[in-house]
């Protein structure tokens, strides 16, 4: 067991726990945070991303460890109420059918916004690929992307 300490959405949060712990783990069962989605658990799929210091990352693969003096951004701290333009716009275009991915989705679409703020079709095709989307809503999750990039 080791004492890590990081910041989480916007506040310290101390974890004590197995080094080795997936952060999704720890945000889960531990934190008690369960915006952020277990997927294949191989970081293949995106469910679990979160951002890591204004980066999208999987979480399913991050071990706790690194996360001293880091930090780290679930859904629930992507905004207070819910009203970041990217969460605006998933509701605009009725972007989620059953909502498992839209968590990984929208975290990713942030980090990718705050990264290229007017990005391509093909810069969004790139960068949203390690997102996967069972209900196949990849068209709406563009049109919502682009409507972000566009104000």
């Amino acid at each position: 067991m080791a004492n890590i300490t990081f910041k989480l959405n916007g506040k310290s949060q101390t974890l004590t726990a197995d080094p080795q712990m997936p952060l999704l783990w720890a945000l889960r069962d531990v934190i008690g945070l369960t915006g952020t989605k277990y997927g294949c658990g191989v970081g293949q799929c995106g469910a679990c991303t979160v951002h890591l210091n204004g980066m999208a990352v999987r979480s399913c693969q991050l071990p706790i460890s690194s996360l001293a003096n880091q930090e780290v951004t679930t859904i629930e701290g992507l905004s207070q109420k819910g009203d970041h333009p990217v969460q605006k716009a998933w509701l605009d275009h009725d972007v989620a059918q059953c909502g498992y991915c839209q968590a990984g989705q929208m975290m990713s679409a942030a980090s990718l916004l705050k990264t290229n703020p007017n990005p391509s079709d093909a810069d969004i095709d790139a960068f949203m690929s390690g997102n996967l989307c069972r209900c196949g809503t990849y068209l709406r999750i563009k049109e919502a992307i682009k409507s972000v990039a566009q104000k």
